[in-house]
């Protein structure tokens, strides 16, 4: 396990994931027309693991660059069902109670649950003033564009289960994302593959025993299945393995803030939803906080692209 080293190629990943990922939401709202919440979350992940899977085995099922002991084998099983299969389940659950806002709240706790765990278990994560700053300005981004209506009640009866559910989500993530930091040296591929074939054998039991067989979907929504596979789900499962085995987990975490706002621009964009003023209040302090947070990185980025004076 090295230091975090974070680049212009991190800050492009970090920007591509929060566009990805932002843009899901409109994609899983046009699923959800044609199948239940768990078989979605089994169908895209299951899809984007035969995708990897075959990948991985193109290139000769590399995995670790040395033999891995008990220890090892078994975070790899609790990153795998914590990195998608568990927080989507609990997403799908607990949004049938609670409010989008809420969700979207909890999401934004990422990056603050992450650094207490990145101080303790990762080197050269250490928790800064500085860096707690900026993350608590940029989930007040979150917070100012979601609005205070996130935490408004909704008097559906599981409320308080389905805001648990939604926290314990955000906490799968955080975990995930620490543990993964600080596996030896693995391939990116192999590893993001073997993650999803975890977390499908994870996500079709408890589907098929929760909601039953699923009877088969239409053609909108196969497509918009394979699109979930294929982009924030296979795509951005590759991404953020190499963004938090290189830039660390503190630093990808930075995305639960961006991806909110993307989505309501997005939403804005393509769908022709209102934008509210309150985005750009949010991103001017999302982007505070998280030039804030990584300042040193991006004043090591800057003088090595500015050219040398006189």
């Amino acid at each position: 396990m090295t230091s975090p080293q974070i680049t212009a190629r991190s800050w492009a990943m970090l920007a591509t994931l929060a566009l990805v990922w932002g843009a899901t939401f409109m994609v899983i709202e046009i699923a959800l027309r044609g199948i239940t919440p768990f078989w979605l979350a089994a169908g895209r992940i299951g899809f984007a693991c035969l995708l990897l899977v075959a990948v991985w085995g193109a290139r000769g099922w590399r995995l670790f660059h040395a033999p891995i002991d008990t220890p090892v084998r078994l975070s790899l099983v609790m990153i795998g069902a914590f990195s998608s299969a568990v927080p989507f389940m609990l997403l799908s659950w607990g949004q049938k109670t609670v409010t989008s806002g809420f969700a979207g709240i909890s999401m934004a706790t990422v990056a603050i649950m992450v650094l207490p765990l990145a101080h303790v278990l990762v080197p050269g994560e250490r928790m800064t003033p500085r860096k707690g700053l900026g993350f608590v300005i940029g989930f007040a981004g979150v917070a100012v564009l979601i609005g205070p209506e996130a935490l408004a009640t909704t008097g559906i009866e599981g409320e308080v289960a389905g805001r648990v559910a939604c926290l314990t989500a955000a906490a799968c993530y955080a975990i995930s994302s620490v543990n993964m930091q600080r596996l030896p040296p693995v391939d990116p591929i192999g590893l993001a593959a073997l993650l999803l074939v975890i977390g499908t054998m994870i996500v079709v039991p408890v589907a098929l025993v929760v909601e039953g067989v699923p009877r088969m979907p239409d053609g909108q929504t196969l497509t918009a299945l394979a699109v979930l596979g294929i982009l924030p789900t296979a795509t951005a499962a590759l991404l953020r393995v190499q963004l938090v085995r290189s830039a660390g987990a503190t630093f990808m975490s930075l995305v639960n803030y961006a991806v909110p706002v993307v989505s309501v621009i997005v939403g804005a964009i393509v769908l022709g939803e209102a934008l509210p003023p309150s985005v750009f209040a949010a991103l001017a302090l999302v982007l505070t906080g998280m030039g804030l947070s990584q300042w040193g990185a991006l004043s090591r980025l800057v003088r090595r692209v500015s050219p040398p004076r006189g």
